[in-house]
């Protein structure tokens, strides 16, 4: 079950290390976050807008591999969310890393905080003419938990959040007892477990968005596999695209209900991997954003297109405890942790303004109660020091009674991943002796797979947070979760997630007290080995205007984009 945020973009996509929503995958792609918006999240004219008239509303751009669902129950990764965000709409969208309205208009909440309802638009249609209602969020929801179903985000995004998700999903009590009912066709009322603070973010994520019950049952098991068989209520509509496609389009939903406030008519998409090849295209004037590698930004810094994105996505070395005794010992995860230079990783191999990772959690992401930003507030928690690593791998050695290790490395296979593939692998073979890496490299979809499948000893992955709060990092790592998949388990970390999610709902001093403590639990017993916090260098066309790059939920939201007339 595997649970996005802040995706990745440009070069950290392209490294192909990350596993879903929020993992994310090999992505070309950069970004521009001009704003058009006010403080209170509304629309401003602006002489852009006039000028976007008189151009053609079209943007051509790369993606760093195939799009592996389009199922909005089934999706797992950054690709697959990324084009859901932009085909369809839930509740509430993400603009600029804010809540909009979408699909519903209000909602209210109950005093004790676990019964919402929700007030849907009447205008609201398919792109098959057929009006979006309550009921299409409850069949989404109840198909998304249902077993017969067999979704990993399902369960993740909903167990614990929806009443009684969790048993829905287990068999023990039949769907329609899930907590979500139509009041009527344009009244939604759910039901949580517990307080959830971050309930409204959840619902502008892709496993909560609305599905056409007639349309889906009418295609069977061929749904989300082509165009033909997808039906769209939100600002665009997926076309000439097939599961296998290397390349697809993005055209205006001229059903959509706000499709007055849409300025594209189209972006084209093709699928390239290598970044020289990427820049290749943006000078030739093919494409309008191309990311950049370590040593093309050596090339480009100076260029006036040149652009840094800072993220909050986190990459990390995934520990499989149950592949191997040497990652199955604490002192050699913890070995492993401190054995590659991360300074030498972002400045020389990345180059693109990503910054060391020291714990689980990014830095500029989320505040303590007090107003201190998480990351300062538990400081670094896992550090570069080769020679502790040193000490710590022979006494793991000693441990498990061998003199030498050969572990796999499971990463992405684009030109960009190699590089760092291969200076992690050297890294930790230099520090650590006895230690032999064999480098795995795949396509992002096989790499989900061998995750899925627990099929692997070391991984370089990655994480992007699904909503703005702690638990979206933290909770990756609880025992038998969807996202941990490497084993890993500890009693008293699971308590603190546990307690912020139910008795400590709605006392937010205690409630960050635990993701605190919860951190370091994870630095002390080397869960993974954080490696950095991304950030993107790209080129951007100065035409391409109001592309919002949000801190969670699907990376780019072009909605409120445009091209703008060409200097």
């Amino acid at each position: 079950m595997k649970f996005k945020k802040v995706w990745l973009l440009a070069l950290a996509l392209m490294l192909g290390l990350f596993l879903a929503a929020c993992s994310g995958g090999d992505d070309s792609e950069g970004t521009s976050s001009d704003s058009g918006s006010d403080s209170s999240g509304e629309e401003t004219s602006s002489e852009g807008e006039e000028e976007s008239q008189d151009v053609e509303q079209v943007l051509n751009f790369i993606n760093g591999d195939t799009i592996p669902s389009m199922d909005a129950s089934m999706v797992t990764d950054e690709y697959g969310i990324q084009f859901l965000g932009a085909t369809m709409e839930g509740l509430y969208r993400v603009k600029d890393g804010e809540i909009v309205p979408g699909i519903a208009t209000e909602h209210t909440v109950s005093d004790d905080g676990t019964v919402w309802t929700f007030t849907l638009r009447e205008d609201a249609k398919w792109s098959n003419g057929d009006p979006v209602t309550a009921h299409d969020f409850v069949y989404s929801w109840q198909r998304a938990v249902d077993p017969d179903t067999g979704s990993e985000y399902g369960p993740y995004m909903m167990g614990g959040v929806i009443k009684n998700a969790t048993a829905v999903n287990k068999g023990e009590v039949p769907v329609e007892e899930l907590g979500v009912k139509a009041v009527d066709d344009y009244t939604l009322e759910v039901t949580l477990e517990n307080p959830t603070p971050y309930f409204e973010s959840l619902t502008a994520f892709a496993t909560y968005y609305p599905l056409n019950q007639k349309f889906v049952e009418e295609q069977g098991d061929k749904y989300a596999t082509s165009t033909e068989t997808l039906v769209f209520n939100g600002p665009f509509k997926l076309t000439e695209w097939e599961s296998t496609s290397s390349s697809w389009n993005l055209v205006k939903n001229e059903d959509y209900w706000d499709a007055e406030t849409v300025q594209l008519e189209k972006m084209t998409y093709e699928v390239v991997k290598d970044p020289q090849t990427g820049v290749d295209l943006y000078e030739s004037g093919e494409i309008d954003r191309a990311g950049l590698s370590s040593d093309l930004v050596d090339k480009y810094s100076t260029h006036e297109d040149y652009r840094v994105v800072p993220e909050t996505s986190l990459f990390y070395l995934k520990m499989n405890q149950t592949t191997s005794d040497a990652l199955a010992n604490v002192n050699m995860r913890k070995a492993i942790s401190r054995a590659f230079n991360k300074e030498a990783l972002v400045n020389e191999i990345l180059n693109n303004g990503s910054i060391v990772s020291t714990g689980f959690v990014p830095q500029d992401f989320v505040q303590t109660p007090s107003g201190e930003d998480f990351r300062e507030a538990n400081g670094d928690l896992v550090t570069y020091d080769p020679e502790k690593a040193k000490e710590l791998w022979k006494k793991g050695l000693e441990e498990i009674g061998k003199d030498s290790v050969e572990l796999e490395f499971l990463a992405g296979d684009s030109e960009t991943a190699k590089t760092m593939n291969e200076y992690l692998a050297n890294q930790l073979e230099t520090t650590l002796p006895g230690l032999t890496i064999n480098l795995k490299q795949v396509p992002f979809e096989q790499r989900l797979e061998l995750d899925t499948n627990m099929d692997y000893d070391i991984q370089f992955s990655g994480w992007g947070p699904d909503y703005m709060d702690p638990y979206t990092f933290l909770n990756l790592w609880i025992t038998d979760g969807g996202n941990n998949m490497m084993g890993y388990s500890n009693e008293e970390y699971d308590k603190l997630l546990e307690e912020t999610a139910t008795t400590l709902a709605q006392d937010p001093e205690a409630r960050y007290q635990n993701f605190l403590e919860a951190e370091k639990i994870l630095a002390e017993t080397a869960a993974v080995a954080p490696v950095y916090q991304s950030a993107s260098a790209q080129l951007v066309r100065p035409k391409v205007q109001d592309v919002y790059v949000n801190s969670f939920g699907p990376t780019y939201e072009y909605k409120w984009a445009s091209v703008g007339a060409s200097e």
